[in-house]
């Protein structure tokens, strides 16, 4: 069986993501500038308001997952005049002393936990991936709640995936769009089965 350290992670970038450069040190306005060109192509590329925006999303994407530190991270724009719709990440879990297996029923009650923020309960069900044994969980959270008590909702569809006794790895999607949900569950679980670990 492989360990963390001497396996190779990967993960098919979907069209329409880009991904971000979470484990190399760039500078990360520059980057921005130019993803934010490539994304939006030839035809809108004369339009400044529309390429600073979409830097300045980017930039932040990328600021925001590199404090989680995954393994990679893609943002998802599909259309660049609406920006990211949504963020994906591929995150590796490793086993300690007061866990020393992995199992995909910790991966469950790790992924399917309910939290303060939750905005309904959240729904796991156990699949089988090329890669190995699979939940499946989807939850919603809100976020940002101001004095008026509203917020925002953030979904995510999640695979926790159990690579080896003693890691996982753990595939997240989330995005606020709601009108999405159903397109993001699907290209979560389309990429979830291209998971491969190699040594």
């Amino acid at each position: 069986m492989p360990e963390f350290a001497a396996a190779t992670v990967h993960l098919r970038t979907p069209e329409d993501a880009v991904a971000l450069p979470v484990r190399t040190s760039v500078d990360l306005a520059a980057w921005a500038a130019e993803a934010a060109r490539r994304l939006v192509g030839p035809d809108d590329g004369d339009e400044p308001k529309l390429l600073g925006a979409l830097a300045a999303e980017l930039r932040e994407a990328a600021a925001d997952s590199r404090e989680r530190g995954p393994i990679t991270a893609l943002s998802y724009v599909p259309e660049p005049r609406l920006g990211e719709l949504a963020r994906i990440e591929l995150s590796a879990l490793l086993t300690d002393d007061t866990y020393p297996t992995m199992t995909v029923e910790l991966l469950q009650r790790y992924l399917a936990a309910p939290t303060p923020v939750s905005y309904r309960p959240p729904e796991a069900e156990l699949r089988t991936l090329p890669v190995g044994p699979a939940v499946r969980v989807r939850h919603a959270y809100v976020q940002d709640v101001g004095r008026d008590g509203l917020g925002t909702v953030l979904e995510t569809c999640a695979y926790g995936i159990r690579a080896d006794e003693k890691w996982a790895l753990v595939l997240l999607t989330s995005w606020q769009a709601q009108a999405g949900t159903d397109v993001l569950c699907e290209l979560t679980d389309e990429l979830a089965e291209t998971v491969r670990v190699t040594v």
